[in-house]
């Protein structure tokens, strides 16, 4: 079967990553071309021993590539400065761009809950870690009973944090945020990530709280489950950490400030990488490059 080309830009750990995902578990996708801008990086040296062509000179020399006019996906691995840049630099060529990073110039994916109605997007947005991790679960609460208000705690292994994700923690909390309320149908979002230097490393955790009314405790509780499953089904790795917790907010308690009285439900994840590139304390990767390739398949398969 002819597979669909795609090409990654930025050549660290979440474009290695994602690069290696392609060449083992892709039945789709091929990587035509890697792009980045450290001719000594890592992600580089191993792209060129497994026979993708690669570059140094960034989206400019991707452009430049002979292979270019065959990839149908582009895939930029890189920073929200340089996203914006890139898709400048891409958007003449009518080329479909899958940023996994906080820039949010097109809209907010997340492939178990809204894919379907992106898949023509000239550019679409992998929101963060937090947020694929986090937005399906308020999703799977909203639709069952409206959510007043929703907060994610994102806590992630300090070693799986590089010098990108350092760098944009303020672009984060903004974008995880408003992927609540645009995606998982919140009227209120608030984000939190935690960097946890404990060692030996811990695996990615999530925790969601969504302020509701009283509500069928059953459904909302069948929903979530629901949601795991349909996540796992890309993050292989995904899954609740215990059962949904439910607990009464009453007039007078300090949540009641923030959504009024009903039910706080509480949702624990965890999030364990595949180990393609990254230790399997590196969920937090894992679930970008993971929801990444699922929206790459399925639009170069439209």
């Amino acid at each position: 079967m002819n597979k669909a080309k795609i090409a990654i830009i930025g050549s660290g750990n979440i474009g290695t990553d994602l690069m290696i995902k392609v060449i083992r578990t892709s039945e789709t996708l091929e990587v035509a071309a890697m792009a980045g801008i450290d001719p000594a990086s890592d992600g580089l040296a191993r792209a060129g021993r497994l026979g993708v062509a690669t570059t140094s000179d960034g989206v400019e020399g991707l452009i430049g590539m002979p292979c270019f006019d065959d990839v149908a996906v582009v895939l930029d691995a890189t920073s929200a400065g340089a996203h914006r840049r890139n898709d400048a630099a891409l958007r003449p060529y009518g080329k479909q761009v899958v940023d996994l990073t906080p820039a949010a110039l097109g809209p907010y994916v997340v492939p178990a809950v809204n894919l379907g109605s992106h898949l023509a997007e000239p550019n679409v947005n992998m929101v963060t870690c937090g947020g694929q991790a986090t937005v399906p679960i308020v999703a799977a609460v909203s639709r069952v009973a409206p959510v007043r208000y929703a907060e994610i705690v994102a806590s992630i292994a300090s070693r799986s944090a590089g010098p990108g994700t350092r760098a944009n923690i303020d672009e984060f909390t903004e974008t995880t945020s408003r992927a609540l309320e645009e995606v998982g149908g919140a009227a209120r979002g608030k984000a939190i990530i935690v960097l946890n230097p404990a060692e030996p490393p811990v695996i990615m955790r999530d925790t969601v709280y969504c302020l509701v009314e009283d509500c069928d405790e059953a459904a909302v509780a069948a929903s979530v489950k629901e949601m795991v499953a349909d996540v796992a089904a890309y993050v292989p790795g995904y899954r609740l950490k215990q059962e949904v917790q439910f607990r009464p907010v009453a007039a007078g308690d300090p949540l009641a400030d923030l959504g009024g009285e009903g039910l706080l439900v509480s949702v624990f994840l965890e999030v364990e990488g595949a180990a393609h590139y990254l230790p399997a304390y590196a969920g937090n990767l894992d679930i970008m490059t993971s929801a990444a390739l699922r929206v790459a398949e399925r639009m170069a398969a439209r």
